[in-house]
């Protein structure tokens, strides 16, 4: 991939000659390997120009709202395909057949069920738990349940794992939110779609027949496909982190849903509820966007403008529509969707975010589709990252299955004492 290099001179003297790196798409690369051996480290806090692996699952392009899996842009992913074929292409890197999709299917299909002794671990939660907090810890024990098929060199039982993982988190996520309101568990059921069996398995009582909304489906499916995956963020470098130690998949997952419980990652969709939820009527929405506007004043539109996308996020395209679909379906009569229809006008119309490219993003879109869907805001992360298991265990995948990985070192830039004289406590 090297057809150049990159001369490293300091002061006056060059200390280094370096490969550049060209990709498939994007930025060239900088081959900073050998670079130690001078004697010198680069300096990038949090990562913002420096490329951590060599991956072909996810392409990203900020400036020109480009998002594409294995080379398929996001916008015919989330019209023309469903999520499990979605997750088909992410693990596999080619969009499936009509009997490779049922092969598919079938073997996620059998997987949804959770052993009946990891209910228990549910129980061992106050009831007002987190279910951020129940998701880390139920997730991690899997591996308790799976210890004889851990063999992450072995390529059938990565995948075996993958399937496990990206059966089960729907069910494991239904029962946090079933445990949190204080009703029973609800099995899956196998004749239902991915979306259709993850809305049953929220919503239904053994007191009634429960009918999923065709539409209300397909929202769900949409917002499973735009939030599958999104390049090396935070969370998915933490996932492939952990799993450079060697660490089993159950682990790795686990540590990946521990980072994107942040609200600078996760927790963005939930934070524009709070943000809605703060503003509280149509008629306050004027004074906001003056707030909003106002350098002095603290308060930030949350769900406008995205630290990768400069342009409009491709995903906040389908999912706008989705959630226009929504709303008119099921005509939910709520001032916060209101309020959130209110500010979309704005954020559309106004030549102040306009400028700024501060357009409305897939977190504030989501959002609005997720409370009018009755789902609660504390579910809202849990929701990603079932969606995001997918890209977590691919990028997993394709990082075992590259020779010569080594377990993650990132360096430093010492700035404490040194050569300190300790006087032990008993010669005082």
């Amino acid at each position: 991939m090297a057809e150049s290099k990159a001369s490293l001179s300091i002061n006056g003297k060059e200390v280094a000659e370096l490969p550049i790196l060209k990709g498939s798409a994007g930025n060239d690369v900088i081959d900073i390997r050998t670079l130690g051996a001078s004697g010198y480290f680069t300096y990038d806090p949090g990562f913002l120009a420096t490329a951590s692996c060599e991956s072909s699952i996810t392409f990203i392009d900020g400036g020109k709202g480009v998002l594409q899996h294995r080379g398929y842009p996001i916008a015919n992913l989330a019209k023309d395909a469903d999520y499990l074929e979605v997750c088909y292409i992410l693990l596999n890197g080619v969009a499936p057949s009509k009997s490779e999709y049922d092969d598919f299917v079938n073997v996620i299909t059998n997987h949804t069920l959770v052993h009946e002794k990891l209910v228990q671990f549910f129980h061992g939660f106050l009831p007002d738990a987190h279910p951020m907090a129940m998701l880390c810890g139920v997730v991690g024990a899997l591996s308790s349940f799976y210890h004889d098929d851990l063999d992450i060199t072995d390529p059938e039982q990565r995948m075996r794992c993958a399937h496990r993982l990206i059966a089960k988190m729907p069910t494991i996520a239904a029962m946090a939110y079933k445990y949190n309101i204080g009703q029973p568990f609800v099995y899956p059921r196998n004749e239902l779609s991915y979306a259709e069996n993850f809305l049953h398995m929220m919503f239904s009582v053994p007191a009634e027949e429960y009918n999923v909304n065709p539409v209300a489906a397909k929202a769900m499916d949409r917002i499973f496909t735009l939030h599958a995956d999104h390049e090396q963020n935070a969370s998915t470098s933490t996932v492939r982190l952990a799993g450079s130690s060697g660490a089993n998949p159950y682990a790795c997952i686990a540590a990946g849903v521990a980072s994107l419980w942040g609200p600078a990652h996760g927790g963005a969709n939930e934070a524009c509820l709070t943000m809605l939820e703060e503003i509280g009527d149509v008629s306050r929405v004027d004074e906001f966007v003056a707030k909003a506007k106002d350098k002095a004043d603290p308060f930030r539109l949350m769900g406008f403008g995205h630290r990768v996308y400069k342009n409009f996020d491709p995903r906040a395209t389908v999912m706008r529509e989705t959630c226009h679909e929504v709303l008119q379906e099921l005509g939910i009569q709520d001032p916060l969707l209101d309020v959130a229809m209110a500010l979309e006008k704005v954020a559309l119309e106004d030549p102040y975010f306009i400028e700024k490219k501060l357009y409305p993003n897939v977190d504030f879109y989501s959002g609005i589709i997720l409370k009018a869907l009755g789902i609660p805001s504390s579910m809202f992360t849990v929701i990603f990252a079932m969606s995001r298991t997918v890209g977590w265990i691919s990028h997993w995948e394709e990082m075992l299955s590259q020779p010569g990985q080594k377990i993650g070192r990132p360096r430093q830039l010492y700035t404490g004492e040194i050569d300190r004289e300790f006087v032990p406590l008993k010669g005082k």
